[in-house]
């Protein structure tokens, strides 16, 4: 048997710092870039990656905070704008002739949603692949439309995902989410991840960091983006990867999308929240398809 050869690493200079990079794959194929979740970091993608690795040429990055990306310390600096950024910084070097596959899970589909409804950068993503991540503009005007409109399904689906976002809230502390990853949870989360989801993490030396500098991804953006939400309109073709049994996104979350989406596919998968690693040959065939489909 045939050992894939390893991914490659390297650093991609930001405007705020240097992002690590990992990549697999051939050159000259279409130029693929997966953006993690949290509290992951770019090593939770290589099996999808060596899924994948034969028809695209896969990037992967440390999104800032996490991983061997630079770190910062200030909330402000965690917001979208900034993660646009160094999305940008990441695709002009990788592929700064042709446009991108896009494909995202978790906090990385959340960031994700801003790249493919940025005007800016329309005509350098290919297409987009979502999953377990909403964009918070399209989740604040879902949360708006039912509250204005209160029958017993709306409000279900309302109270349903609130219980299903209560760490959002936890988030929200000072200090006290921080000092929980470097007292506990760093040193246990594959053993909780196994017992909770049933799913199989390395562990990792930076996991404890990954997490507690994570949190500021949902302080600098969660409340003020779903209190005053933007209409985002995307610019490509999106898959829309539903996991039908995610602990912390609801399906119903994602019904209205055709209003923000001109060309969406919906494919609902049999799975928990952390499908990328419970089954990552069924994402990555998903995305193959979607992508082989196109025009």
């Amino acid at each position: 048997m045939n050992t894939p050869p390893p991914s490659t690493s390297s650093f991609v200079q930001a405007p705020g710092g240097r992002l690590a990079l990992r990549r697999w794959g051939t050159p000259g194929k279409p130029v693929m870039v997966l953006v993690h979740g949290y509290p992951d970091n770019s090593s939770k993608w290589e099996a999808v990656a060596q899924h994948l690795r034969e028809d695209f040429d896969v990037v992967a990055y440390d999104v800032r905070g996490a991983g061997d990306s630079f770190k910062p310390t200030a909330v402000a600096d965690y917001k979208l704008a900034r993660l646009t950024e160094d999305f940008t910084a990441v695709i002009n070097a990788v592929s700064p002739d042709q446009p991108v596959h896009l494909v995202a899970h978790d906090w990385g589909s959340v960031q994700s949603w801003e790249f493919v409804t940025e005007p800016a950068l329309k005509g350098r993503i290919a297409s987009y692949t979502s999953c377990s991540g909403p964009s918070l503009d399209h989740a604040g005007f879902w949360m708006r439309d039912r509250m204005r409109h209160p029958s017993a399904t709306n409000l279900g689906q309302l109270g349903m995902q609130s219980l299903k976002s209560w760490y959002i809230y936890f988030f929200q502390l000072p200090w006290l989410p921080e000092a929980l990853w470097r007292g506990v949870l760093g040193r246990h989360w594959p053993g909780l991840m196994r017992f909770v989801e049933g799913t199989h993490i390395e562990p990792r030396a930076s996991q404890a960091d990954d997490g507690a500098h994570g949190v500021n991804l949902y302080r600098a953006n969660v409340l003020s983006c779903m209190m005053n939400p933007r209409e985002r309109f995307a610019h490509a073709p999106v898959l829309l990867l539903v996991a039908l049994k995610d602990r912390f996104v609801s399906p119903a979350l994602t019904a209205d999308l055709e209003r923000w989406v001109p060309h969406l596919t919906r494919r609902e998968l049999d799975a928990g929240h952390w499908v990328t690693l419970q089954q990552p040959q069924a994402f990555s065939q998903a995305v193959r398809e979607f992508i082989f489909a196109l025009p």
